[in-house]
């Protein structure tokens, strides 16, 4: 994902979450999110991440950040405990995404999901055309390399939402520096819902 998508699609998050406003961020990676929302909205923000290195980041960061795999629950956290779960960049790369999203809305009053569309044009281009699994700014990585577990497209989310009664109240799409408005399935690199059940 290049640094621009990047920016547009925290902007995003942020214009969705409410002003002090108690965040949990799921996969929270180095906190660049937890930082910004904590300046621009006065959230009261935790994070929970796997890897020892980028806890090690948030907490010199001052974020408070737990070491817990989201694959196990969020048993700590009492139902509606929370204003706004994210699930950025996280979902694709968990064991059990439909058990994670399920925590999720348990946890929170509205749960932000965002993460990268695999039926995007190019990388529809790159398996018709070149018969390899895609490698995109959204999906940098090689096959062999990479910690996604799950490819999903933003056609499939919204039919799993649909069909697990979740409410979809906002989406946006980003590709390329700017939101897309015109079949996203298609056009949508990024894919960003805000969800409440």
């Amino acid at each position: 994902m290049t640094k621009q998508t990047h920016i547009i699609e925290h902007k995003v998050i942020s214009s969705w979450i409410s002003s002090e406003a108690s965040v949990l961020d799921l996969g929270c990676g180095d906190g660049e999110l937890l930082n910004l929302l904590i300046r621009n909205k006065q959230v009261h923000a935790q994070g929970v991440e796997l890897s020892e290195q980028a806890i090690h980041n948030c907490v010199a960061a001052g974020l408070s950040v737990f070491q817990q795999d989201i694959d196990m629950g969020l048993t700590e956290y009492a139902d509606k405990s929370v204003d706004y779960v994210i699930l950025n960049q996280t979902l694709q790369q968990v064991k059990k995404p439909d058990f994670a999203i399920k925590e999720a809305l348990r946890v929170g009053r509205k749960v932000i999901v965002g993460f990268p569309n695999f039926c995007y044009i190019t990388s529809r281009f790159q398996i018709f055309f070149g018969g390899k699994v895609p490698v995109s700014p959204s999906l940098p990585y090689q096959w062999y390399d990479t910690p996604n577990l799950h490819f999903l497209s933003i056609a499939d989310f919204k039919e799993y939402c649909k069909k697990n009664k979740i409410t979809i109240e906002k989406t946006a799409f980003i590709s390329k520096n700017r939101t897309v408005k015109f079949l996203p399935n298609l056009f949508g690199e990024v894919g960003l819902f805000l969800l409440s059940k």
